[in-house]
């Protein structure tokens, strides 16, 4: 069975430019990839979960930060992997500096027998939308230019 995650697009108007908070994940393997590698906040869950609610859970581990307002639900999407992504725009003012992440154990470096921990999720930060479109990963795209949409007839 496909796996399903669900994120929050957390966004803000500033001097009458959309602006969308993405986040870079965090470990060695994303360490210097730039381009394509952010992300909406998200994670998986399970089914017994409601999907709107682990998206607020995911965005809490991951940031530090729980959002609240109106969501605003997005047009789902499949990620390469077959992964679900179900996503919710919602308006908000959250710091990038106070960033809090929840954190994951991994060996490294690799084949060493040692086991070392990383932040999930290890920066944050508030781009324009065409710079999240050159951030984000490429199937999530999608979301923004929805989000665009949605904001425009508000």
């Amino acid at each position: 069975m496909p796996k399903e995650s669900a994120g929050i697009l957390l966004y803000r108007k500033r001097l009458s430019r959309l602006e969308v908070l993405l986040v870079h994940p965090g470990g060695p393997f994303w360490a210097r990839k730039d381009a394509g590698s952010w992300s909406v906040p998200k994670g998986e869950y399970p089914a017994d979960e409601e999907p709107r609610l682990a998206a607020v859970r995911e965005f809490r581990e991951e940031t530090g930060y729980t959002p609240s307002g109106k969501f605003i639900q997005l047009t789902s999407i499949r990620q390469k992997g077959h992964k679900t992504v179900h996503c919710w725009a919602v308006e908000g003012h959250f710091q990038p500096e106070e960033l809090v992440s929840n954190t994951f154990e991994i060996e490294w470096p690799p084949r060493s027998g040692k086991s070392k921990e990383f932040p999930e999720v290890d920066k944050a930060a508030w781009f324009s939308i065409p710079e999240a479109k050159e951030k984000i990963n490429e199937r999530q795209v999608s979301f923004l230019e929805e989000l665009e949409r949605v904001v425009d007839q508000r």
